[in-house]
């Protein structure tokens, strides 16, 4: 990996004088790039069969810099795939991840949670789907796309059957989802939120490759189902920053994600969560 010559395309006069690996995932490599005199970056390199990602973060960074300055990345330059793998050079935020963090005060910082979240639905979308450049396969409510996404992950599911099928009847038997299109983060939780452990204050968020258009509760409920779920003081301080919402709604979308999460695990092979997942799911259908 030539990170000097990666660095010369949003920098042509920086010289790079460190490379420190950070957290990577399942579709990327991702590295903070030290420059003599200047702030570092991030450079996020995407493996082949990923690359199409970058044209989603290159968009939904751009939808984001509507309501956010300082709180989300930059992106300095986006070079698609060549010679080498493609990459994209953005601006580092400042912060350690929250998931890596422990606030005295657990109520205040999600109070903050809430307040980004709030801000981050302002952001209005044309219609219901999943989002690269442009939607795919768009939906004109929310019901519809809830539907057909329960219906494919269903599909997808090879767990216990007679769990499925409570799934099934638990979403049947639920009241119409309403709402309005959003640009939804769709990932809002501890590991890609970023907090200055001297004041305790939320810096920004990161990581937008699971953004989608959607109902605002959907990324609410994804937040509480993967980081607050049983925590009182998170509960009651994301409410605080954000408003009050249907507990009714939030429990069918926390069924979604837990669907989901639980087929993505099952897809690579990672069994060990499968069980605790499920017991998650058979609680509340």
């Amino acid at each position: 990996m030539d990170v000097d010559a990666m660095l010369a395309k949003a920098r042509p006069n920086s010289r790079v004088t460190g490379v420190r690996e950070r957290t990577g995932g399942q579709l990327s490599s991702v590295y903070e790039v030290g420059c003599a005199g200047e702030e570092p970056v991030i450079v996020k390199v995407y493996k082949p069969e990923w690359a199409w990602k970058q044209a989603k973060e290159v968009h939904v960074y751009g939808l984001l810099a509507a309501e956010f300055t300082t709180e989300v990345p930059q992106v300095l330059h986006a070079e698609p795939a060549g010679e080498q793998d493609a990459f994209t050079v953005l601006t580092k935020l400042e912060g350690l991840p929250l998931s890596e963090a422990t606030p005295p005060d657990w109520h205040a910082v999600y109070v903050q949670v809430g307040q980004l979240l709030k801000r981050l639905h302002q952001i209005p979308q044309t219609e219901f789907g999943y989002l690269v450049d442009t939607i795919l396969e768009p939906m004109p409510d929310a019901e519809s796309y809830l539907r057909s996404q329960f219906t494919k992950k269903l599909a997808e599911f090879t767990g216990d059957q007679s769990l499925k099928q409570r799934i099934e009847t638990f979403v049947a038997t639920q009241p119409p989802v309403q709402a309005t299109p959003v640009l939804c983060h769709n990932d809002f939780h501890e590991g890609n939120l970023l907090i200055d452990p001297a004041t305790w204050r939320i810096t920004g968020f990161i990581d937008v490759e699971n953004a989608i258009a959607a109902d605002p509760l959907l990324d609410v409920a994804k937040t509480i189902a993967y980081a607050v779920e049983g925590d009182a003081a998170k509960l009651q301080g994301l409410t605080d920053g954000y408003g009050e919402f249907p507990a009714d709604v939030i429990a069918l979308y926390q069924v979604f994600h837990w669907l989901e999460l639980w087929v993505w695990f099952a897809s690579i092979g990672e069994d060990a969560h499968l069980d605790g997942i499920a017991a998650l799911i058979a609680g509340t259908v």
